[in-house]
């Protein structure tokens, strides 16, 4: 889907604002109707706070645009798959999809290591979409950590 792409790009777009302010260049977007409500970028450095992932900086945003805590309708594109805390929260704001770039086999809570968006046991799933900007999503990840180790020792 040729939108998809387009609020992917706006995701990017943030995860680049977060590495630029040397935080783990995450970035999401949440759309509703073709229309961005709130972006976000990951902040846990600069806040202090270790709640402050892009995803629940925008989620909070959202939800202030809109007056109200139910985001129904709406679709969050981040650009790693969520964790276990931004999962919840995506669920508990009844977002309708979750699209995102690349997985997190350490701390994915949406695929890799648990499947919170669509837990049957819950009474909301999210529709979810992987692999959009894929390539884009995990250099960013991978120059970024590859800055902090320093030099290659090989």
């Amino acid at each position: 889907m040729a939108s998809d792409l387009e609020f992917m790009d706006l995701a990017l777009e943030e995860a680049r604002a977060a590495r630029a302010e040397d935080e783990v260049p995450i970035g999401a977007v949440v759309v509703r109707d073709g229309e961005v409500l709130a972006r976000g970028h990951n902040r846990t450095r600069a806040d202090g706070d270790p709640t402050a992932h892009a995803e629940m900086i925008a989620l909070r945003a959202a939800a202030r645009a809109t007056g109200y805590p139910r985001l129904e309708g709406c679709t969050v594109y981040t650009t790693v798959e969520p964790c276990f805390m931004c999962a919840g929260a995506l669920v508990h704001a009844r977002v309708e999809r979750v699209v995102w770039g690349v997985r997190d086999p350490k701390f994915g809570g949406a695929a890799s290591l648990g499947e919170v968006l669509n837990d049957p046991r819950l009474n909301h799933r999210c529709e979810i979409a992987e692999g959009v900007r894929a390539d884009e999503c995990r250099d960013l990840l991978q120059d970024f950590f590859r800055e902090k180790r320093g030099p290659s020792r090989e």
